[in-house]
């Protein structure tokens, strides 16, 4: 078992940065990837960016690429995700996920979730 502990969301005004944590604890050893998702009002969840646990490999939404940065501290088994020039449409309820598996961008292949935290950009 793994539990994932999210913070840092909240509102800022857009063009505005924030950095979300997550926490892991648990079976974190052999994790694969740690992903950020989102989900908006009315829309599914999205992914949004994944690094390896153990790697230096880091992927990223269209999206978010060149304003998002996804990093992790393994001694702290704590994954971030740096969001900067934000834009209201980045307004969504934010999860951090845990996989065993090597498909990094699919919400339905990630093993363990955390309860999420939410992150408001107004214009």
């Amino acid at each position: 078992q793994v539990q994932l502990v999210e913070s840092g969301g909240g509102l800022v005004q857009a063009g505005g940065s924030l950095r979300l944590s997550c926490v892991a604890s648990g079976r974190t050893f052999s994790m694969y990837y740690m992903g950020w998702f989102r989900r908006a009002p009315g829309k599914e969840r999205e992914f949004v960016a994944a690094i390896r646990w153990r790697g230096t490999s880091t992927y990223y939404a269209d999206s978010v690429k060149g304003r998002f940065t996804i990093s992790r501290d393994n001694a702290k088994n704590t994954v971030y995700l740096q969001m900067n020039s934000l834009k209201p449409e980045d307004t969504a309820d934010y999860y951090c996920a845990a996989t065993y598996s090597t498909d990094y961008d699919n919400p339905r292949g990630y093993n363990y979730w955390g309860q999420g935290t939410q992150v408001t950009a107004s214009s």
